[in-house]
């Protein structure tokens, strides 16, 4: 059983940044490829970022490229998600998740997941 716990989400203004932090408990963190979705109330989930699991390679949404960056720390079994630049589309619950796939960008296939962080952005 892989286990991730989310935090860092909060409500914040158009263009301020936040960082969200997702900490697994897994013994082999450095075999999953990690990724966040979004989703926002009445949408379907959607990739907004994925990372390798060396942490070498990473792709983004259109809607975030430039913005957001996803980032892993394999020592602590963390991955992160700094969101600069936000902006009230943004807004959304965000999940981490861990896939046993490996690293195919967007079209990640996430197999655990977290319980989502709220991410409120006002205008």
């Amino acid at each position: 059983q892989v286990q991730l716990v989310e935090s860092g989400g909060g409500l914040v203004q158009a263009g301020d940044s936040l960082r969200l932090s997702c900490a697994a408990s897994v013994r082999t963190f450095t075999s999953y490829t990690m990724g966040w979705f979004r989703q926002a109330p009445g949408k379907e989930r959607e990739c907004v970022a994925a990372v390798s699991s060396g942490g070498t390679f990473t792709s983004y949404a259109d809607s975030v490229k430039g913005r957001f960056t996803i980032s892993r720390d394999n020592t602590k079994n963390t991955v992160y998600l700094q969101m600069n630049s936000l902006k009230p589309e943004d807004t959304a619950v965000y999940y981490c998740t861990a896939a046993n796939s490996g690293f195919t960008g967007l079209r990640l296939r996430g197999d655990y997941w977290g319980q989502g962080t709220q991410v409120t952005v006002s205008s």
